[in-house]
């Protein structure tokens, strides 16, 4: 039997006509669309429907919306759509405990992979960027939140030599779902010399343009690393 015709609701109508025009580059990223009195009087219909059409793009992520100010159309990138999903990750993690181990696996075979593609095309250049960045992470183990946050940018660094901008974006976002769970971890003694050691590691192979072991080394700093943080909480 055909399914009968779903009735759609106003604002519904005006979404999909406004994000026509979106996608026909009539409104490009970051230009304004009309003001909410040309919209209703563009469409014949109430200020509610607008609101409402609005309110769901700007909750999809299309449009920025600033108080007094015209809805913006937000540039889309990588970023903005892979935050766009993590209050969901994250309540996902809180929630489903075996969600954590399945991203821990995810997270092995992205990064396996972009330190194998950044051993494969590693500029002298990116090298010393990573080189820095070890340095820059060492300096900051006085700061916890920063030694988490230059943790999290050694591991973007690498995804980014890779020249897919999907990649730092998965990578950095894993991190950040995941890093309520780390940071006790990381404060116990020994974790951080630990961390920097495998970073040194995963550097040298990158240098040397040696893709396996650059993979190996990413793969035991994911793994075994895991396996000795759980090992220094328990001290």
């Amino acid at each position: 039997m055909p399914e009968p015709i779903q009735r759609r609701k106003l604002y519904q109508e005006v979404l999909e006509r406004l994000m026509g025009r979106i996608h026909a580059g009539e409104f490009p990223p970051d230009s304004q669309l009309p003001s909410e009195r040309e919209l209703m009087e563009q469409y014949g219909v109430g200020r509610p429907a607008v609101r409402e059409a609005l309110q769901a793009m700007e909750r999809s992520g299309f449009v920025e919306i600033a108080h007094g100010e015209r809805a913006r159309v937000v540039d889309p990138t990588a970023d903005r759509l892979i935050a766009q999903i993590a209050a969901g990750a994250q309540h996902l993690l809180r929630t489903k405990p075996d969600m954590l181990r399945h991203m821990k696996e995810a997270r092995v075979f992205l990064e396996t992979s972009t330190a194998r593609m950044a051993a494969e095309r590693a500029t002298e250049e990116q090298v010393a960027r990573l080189r820095q960045a070890i340095e820059e992470h060492r300096a900051s183990m006085v700061n916890l939140e920063e030694f988490i946050e230059r943790d999290m940018a050694f591991h973007r660094e690498i995804a980014d030599i890779s020249g897919n901008p999907i990649f730092p974006s998965i990578v950095e976002s894993m991190f950040r779902w995941a890093s309520e769970f780390y940071t006790t971890l990381v404060r116990a003694p020994g974790a951080e010399e630990l961390t920097l050691a495998e970073h040194q590691r995963i550097v040298d192979a990158i240098a040397a343009h040696d893709g396996d072991a650059a993979a190996e080394a990413m793969r035991a700093h994911l793994t075994r690393a895991n396996e000795l943080y759980r090992a220094l909480g328990q001290q």
